[in-house]
């Protein structure tokens, strides 16, 4: 571009932007110009107001300050003249300076919370003029004071009894700053007895000290104060509630009422002591008691309470809530354990609205335990619950239904027929054996009921007046002599014979059982007639024995006698004298067994006697081994006896032990055989001796063995007979016993068992030494 076309460009943009500055200038002078009219406008509007402002102010008697945040006067407002009388000889900011310095010097706490915590306050400020009120407020981070005239007493006076007119009941009264009564009712005058104010005025009269110092607390304050106080009038305590209220503008004028709280209190002490005497008496029940106020807080708790949950008496002296203590019980899982716990426990919480008592309820506990938990409304609000324990109650019912089930079943199954009656002689229970013995329905019993109408059904059966009678006076006569137990028998009308027995209940109940003994008492009379033709029976087998023994005896004695005297001869062949012998031999034989026969028979009849005495043991098995040696030795046999030295002797009748001997010395030397050995030895037991005869002969086979002494049964040795059974009837005989062991091809041993003190019954009671 040529420099000509830039010089162009640069003046008309030159003049283009002198043209706009001129433009914007106008137009800046001309809103200025606006302003500047709006704000005259607006500021002669706020002269004529707080010229305005100044005048109400200024108009009446009160002072307005304005404090710097330190509280220090800032601006004042006001009257000159009340500035005057507030501060004499001061004008403007100095009567201010001097105003804030009289209430710093005499409100400092007032001040103080009003500049630094904007805290109202109202007090009074004395002058030589008179009182001022004083009123401190904060607004918008700035403090205030207004300072107002206060009249006269006279306008305390008429706002007391604003307040409260002069028929009011309660004792008021209103005293001004200095204490001073101003005014006071008709009730206050005659608590005080006094007839007019002035009266009281010269007198001095006061309500009461504590009052007057309530009195003189909330003029300090300027704050309502409350007391209670006890005071005697006319011979009688009596209990006032003191209120104290501060008269705003009253130049610490304060009006006081006092309400009568007598009655109230009398009332309250005596509930007191009900309470006390309630609470006593829950904390000896065994149930737990637990109460809770309209709050749903624990109000009470008896002990009983506290040990069934095992809570700690700190935690409930907190007054947990219902709630809470549903918590804390189910933390120590003293709760049912439910599915919805939050659904229970709201269901369990909706019983305080109930009017009425809920039904009884069961709690299951974990531990086994089972409550009893009864909710009923408090009549002070609230609810009451009582827990009771039932787990040794159930228990016992269970068990007791049990047993009467057990009982029930037990009757039902006896044969006897049973019945019980109550003391009333109404009818408890019956088993089903009562109901057919007697021919009755239940339902007839049931309709029955009482002890005549039941005896009138069972009539048909036993008529029997005098039965039926007696067994009512034991069923219905509370007579102890007549509650015995008692029993009889009775002929029924189809030839039964019938017992019947009663027994009386520890409940009061009779029993009453009947039982049909007719096979029994025809049993009883055969087996009598049976054991009397046994007696006689045995009286004639003892009687045959003996017979047949003595005509046994006496050929038996001559047999014998004449085989001696024909092998006592000397010109008897060889031959002939053997014969004798076997003769001799067989008779003796028979003769001993005819003695062993008599003397079981004795001892069956219980007739045998012993003649205990001083028995050596040794001695007696040396006599008997010497019987039978040359037997054993003639048979090849040898035959040994063994006797401990020094062996005391033993109480027994030695003859019959040497006859029980020789039996088993017999049986042994039929037994043996050439080369074999008999032995016969004693031994020393506790308290016993032992007397063992054995021998090395064919043995007893083991089915023979139980019945070896048994008497006549037939024996592989021995033959029929009754020496083995003598022998262990001659040894029991003593208090001893005998025994048999055997191994069939290795001999036997027979062992006598004898007591060292032998204490038979059947000994001769002269031969019984101590």
């Amino acid at each position: 571009m040529a420099e000509a076309d830039i010089a162009y460009v640069a003046t008309a943009g030159a003049a283009g932007l002198a043209l706009a500055i001129s433009a914007w200038a106008w137009r800046l002078r001309k809103r200025l110009g606006a302003r500047e009219t709006e704000i005259e406008t607006w500021l002669s509007g706020e002269r004529a107001h707080a010229a305005a402002c100044e005048g109400a102010l200024n108009v009446f008697d009160d002072v307005r300050l304005a404090l710097t945040p330190e509280g220090a006067a800032q601006s004042v407002f006001g009257a000159p003249e009340a500035l005057a009388v507030l501060a004499p000889g001061r004008e403007g900011a100095a009567a201010a300076e001097a105003i804030v310095a009289a209430l710093n010097a005499s409100h400092t706490g007032h001040m103080e919370g009003l500049v630094q915590r904007g805290e109202p306050f109202e007090t009074l400020l004395e002058t030589a003029d008179g009182a001022w009120t004083v009123e401190g407020r904060a607004l918008g981070g700035s403090a205030w004071l207004r300072l107002s005239k206060l009249g006269g007493a006279e306008t305390a006076a008429d706002a007391g009894l604003g307040a409260l007119t002069e028929a009011s009941p309660a004792p008021t009264w209103v005293v001004d700053g200095a204490g001073q009564l101003i005014w006071a009712n008709k009730a206050w005058l005659t608590e005080t007895r006094a007839e007019t104010l002035a009266e009281a005025h010269e007198a001095g009269l006061s309500f009461d000290r504590g009052a007057d110092l309530i009195v003189a607390e909330a003029s300090r304050l300027n704050a309502r104060q409350e007391g209670f106080r006890w005071v005697s009038s006319d011979g009688r305590r009596k209990a006032w509630r003191i209120l104290a209220e501060p008269l705003a503008g009253g130049r610490g004028a304060v009006i006081a009422f006092a309400i009568d709280m007598t009655e109230a209190e009398e009332t309250r002490d005596t509930l007191r002591r009900h309470v006390e005497a309630h609470d006593e008496t829950l904390n000896h029940l065994a149930d737990a008691v637990a109460i809770f106020g309209p709050a749903k807080r624990l109000a009470f708790h008896n002990t009983a309470f506290q040990q069934l949950f095992n809570i700690d008496p700190a935690w409930l002296d907190e007054r947990p809530t219902h709630a809470e203590l549903l918590d804390r019980l189910r933390q120590k899982r003293q709760l049912p354990e439910v599915i919805d716990y939050a659904g229970w426990k709201a269901q369990e919480l909706e019983f305080y609205g109930a009017a009425q008592a809920a039904p009884d309820d069961s709690w299951s506990l974990p531990d086994g335990r089972t409550l009893r938990v009864v909710r009923q409304p408090h009549p002070l609000g609230g609810i009451l619950l009582i827990f009771s324990d039932i787990t040794d109650e159930l228990q016992l019912r269970s068990r007791y239904n049990a047993q009467i089930q057990v009982q029930t079943a037990t009757l039902d199954k006896l044969n006897d027929a049973v019945a019980v009656f109550g003391s009333d002689g109404r009818l408890r229970l019956n088993n089903d054996a009562f109901e057919i013995f007697w021919g009755v329905s239940a339902e007839r019993l049931a309709e029955a009921g009482d002890f005549d109408a039941v005896a009138a059904l069972c009539r048909p059966v036993l008529d029997d007046a005098a039965l039926w009678l007696g067994l009512k006076a034991r069923v219905a006569d509370p007579d102890p002599e007549s509650r015995v137990p008692i029993s009889g028998e009775a002929r029924t009308d189809d030839g039964r014979v019938v017992a019947w027995q009663t027994r009386p209940l520890p409940d009061g109940a009779t029993l009453v059982a009947f039982s049909d003994v007719t096979a029994r008492r025809e049993l009883e009379q055969a087996l009598a007639a049976k054991e009397a033709a046994l007696a006689e029976s045995q009286a004639l087998k003892r009687e045959f024995v003996g017979s047949v023994s003595y005509e046994l005896r006496t050929p038996l004695t001559t047999i014998v006698g004449y085989s001696e005297l024909l092998e006592a001869m000397g010109d008897l062949p060889e031959r002939s004298r053997q014969h004798a012998g076997a003769i001799r031999v067989a008779a003796s034989h028979l003769a001993r067994s005819i003695d062993d026969v008599l003397d079981m028979a004795q001892i069956d009849a219980g007739e045998m006697e012993l003649t205990l005495g001083d028995m050596r043991v040794c001695d007696l098995l040396e006599a008997c081994a010497e019987k039978v040696r040359g037997k054993v030795e003639g048979r090849g046999a040898v035959l040994t006896v063994a006797c401990p030295p020094r062996l005391k002797p033993v109480r027994a009748d030695a003859r019959r032990i040497a006859q029980a001997v020789d039996h088993l010395l017999e049986n042994a030397c039929r037994a043996v055989s050439e080369g074999g050995a008999v032995t016969l030895t004693a031994e020393v037991g506790a308290g016993e001796v032992r007397i063992r005869v054995e021998d090395t002969g064919r043995g007893i086979p083991y089915h023979l063995q139980a019945h070896v002494f048994d008497r006549f049964v037939r024996r592989e040795r021995g033959g029929p007979g009754v020496a083995l059974a003598l022998v262990k009837a001659l040894v029991e005989l003593h208090g001893g016993w005998a025994e048999v062991q055997s191994e069939p091809g290795k001999g036997a041993a027979f062992i006598l068992h004898l007591p060292v003190e032998a204490t038979a019954p059947t000994a001769a009671p002269e031969l019984l030494l101590g």
